[in-house]
C-alpha cells in the first residue's frame, strides 16, 4: 500500500494523548527509566502532558487513525527591547522513521507558520535538534548558553550587603515574582505562564532548591535555583535586578564552601562570569542555545522598537524566506524619528538584500549589521549599515527556558 495516499493532516486533540506521548518518546528516545530517575511516576507522565496538549496547538499527519508526524506550538509572550511580543514556542517536532523523507514535516512547519500568522504571533522560538535543518526552514541562532565550572577556592569572598537571602519553595510565588520582575526588564526573556513554568521544571530532580534575595526594603530583587549532589553545587539559574542581589546570591553560594568542592552552572547572558571573579581562571564553555524566526515581517517590524534619531531613515532591500511567500520580495522600510517603522512591498529594483534568518538575528541583537555584512549575510552600502547600527539596540537576548 502506498503510504503517502493514506495520510491526512489534522489537529492533534486530547483523544490522541497516548499517541502524542508515544511519538515524542520514540523520537527523543526518552524511556520510562529516564523519566522515573528524574522523579516522575509512570502515571504522572501522561497526566503532565494533558494540559500541555490542551493549551497548545498541535498539528499532525495521520495514517488512518495513527499519528505519525507532529509539531506543537505554545502560545507564549517574549520581551524584545522593552516591548512584549506574541511568540510561538515550537516543540514536540517528530516523525516516525518509516514516514520520513516524504515532505511531511516541511508541510507541517508551513501550516504551523500560517496559523501563527493568523494568531499574530510574529516571531517563533525553538530549541534546535539540528541547527542546519532549522536554518533551512528560516530559523537562526539568537542566544547562547555559557556553562561554567568554579573550584571551591575560586569562589567570591564575602561582601557585605544590606539585604538578606532566604531559602524558599522553588515552585512558590516568590520565585515567580522574582522572575517576572527580571523578565520584564530583560531583552529576549520569556514571560513565563503556568505552562512555561511546568516546562521549566519538567526534567529537574525532585531535590531542586531555591533562594530569594530581599533588599533592605524587603523587595524581591534576585533568585537562585540550584541543587547539591556529590559535593557539587549545581546552579540551574541565577537572575537578579542589581549588583547587590548578585553579590548576595554569590555570598549564599560561597557559604557552602565546607560542603562542596566546586560549582557548576549555566548562564544565558553575553557576559562571561570569569570577568566578575577575582580568580578569573575558571572553565567556561559557550554553546549556541535557542533559535528564532520572524513569522510575519510586516507585523513584526511595524511593532519593533527601533531607536529614536534626529531624522527619518529608509532602506529598500530584497528579502528571501525559504518557506513563506509573504516574507519574500522587495520591501521598503521607513523608520521615523521616534523609532516607529513602516514596511511595505514595492516594485523597485535594488541590489541590497538579506534573508529572513539574518534579519531575525540582527533585529534581536544576537549579531550586528556590520558583522553580518562582513560575512556576506547582508548586501548593503556602508551608509545603510551605519544607519542600521544606529537604529538597532545593542543588547543580546537572554533566554534561559527550554520547551
Amino acid at each position: 500500500m502506498a503510504i503517502r495516499h493514506s495520510l491526512k493532516m489534522k489537529k492533534v486533540t486530547i483523544e490522541y494523548l497516548d499517541q502524542y506521548n508515544e511519538l515524542l518518546r520514540y523520537v527523543f528516545q526518552v524511556t520510562n527509566r529516564d523519566l522515573t530517575q528524574t522523579g516522575w511516576q509512570e502515571d504522572e507522565i501522561l497526566k503532565d502532558k494533558t494540559p500541555a496538549l490542551e493549551k497548545s496547538n498541535v498539528i499532525g499527519w495521520f495514517d488512518q487513525d495513527k499519528l505519525v508526524s507532529q509539531i506543537a506550538i505554545y502560545d507564549f509572550n517574549v520581551r524584545i527591547y522593552g516591548k512584549t511580543f506574541k511568540m510561538a514556542g515550537v516543540t514536540g517536532v517528530g516523525t516516525f522513521p518509516e514516514y520520513s523523507n516524504k515532505g511531511l514535516m516541511q508541510k507541517l512547519i508551513y501550516q504551523a507558520l500560517v496559523e501563527m500568522r493568523d494568531k499574530k504571533q510574529t516571531i517563533a522560538y525553538l530549541f534546535p535538534y539540528s541547527i542546519p535543518y532549522y536554518r533551512k526552514k528560516g530559523w537562526e541562532l539568537i542566544s547562547n548558553k555559557i556553562s561554567y565550572e568554579i573550584s571551591d577556592y575560586q569562589l567570591p569572598k564575602y561582601k557585605k550587603v544590606l539585604g538578606d537571602v532566604v531559602r524558599v519553595d522553588p515552585e512558590g510565588e516568590e520565585i515567580r515574582q522574582a522572575y517576572e520582575s527580571f523578565s520584564m526588564q530583560t531583552h529576549g526573556a520569556l514571560l513565563r505562564d503556568d505552562i512555561a513554568w511546568s516546562e521549566y521544571y519538567r526534567w529537574d530532580r525532585p531535590d531542586i532548591m531555591a533562594a530569594i534575595y530581599y533588599s533592605e526594603k524587603e523587595k524581591i530583587e534576585g533568585a537562585l535555583i540550584y541543587y547539591i549532589d556529590n559535593e557539587i553545587f549545581y546552579i540551574k539559574e541565577m537572575f537578579f535586578l542589581n549588583e547587590d542581589a548578585r553579590t548576595a546570591l554569590w555570598n549564599f553560594i560561597s557559604a557552602h564552601f565546607s560542603m562542596i568542592s566546586k560549582v557548576k552552572g549555566d548562564t544565558y547572558t553575553n557576559e562571561l562570569l570569569s570577568f566578575l571573579l577575582e580568580d578569573a581562571d575558571i572553565k567556561e564553555t559557550i554553546s549556541p542555545y535557542f533559535m528564532a524566526r520572524i513569522v510575519d515581517v510586516t507585523d513584526f517590524i511595524e511593532a519593533y522598537p527601533f531607536k529614536q534619531d534626529t531624522h527619518d531613515r529608509k532602506w529598500i532591500f530584497n528579502l528571501q524566506d525559504p518557506l513563506l511567500e509573504w516574507n519574500t520580495g522587495t520591501f521598503e522600510l521607513t523608520i521615523t524619528k521616534k523609532g516607529k517603522a513602516k514596511i511595505t512591498k514595492v516594485n523597485i529594483k535594488t541590489e541590497d538584500s538579506i534573508d529572513i534568518q539574518s534579519l531575525t538575528t540582527m533585529l534581536l541583537g544576537y549579531k550586528r549589521p556590520e558583522y553580518l555584512k562582513q560575512i556576506r549575510r547582508i548586501v548593503a552600502s556602508d551608509e545603510t549599515i551605519d544607519m542600521l547600527e544606529d537604529a538597532i539596540e545593542q543588547q543580546e537576548p537572554y533566554f534561559s527556558d527550554y520547551f
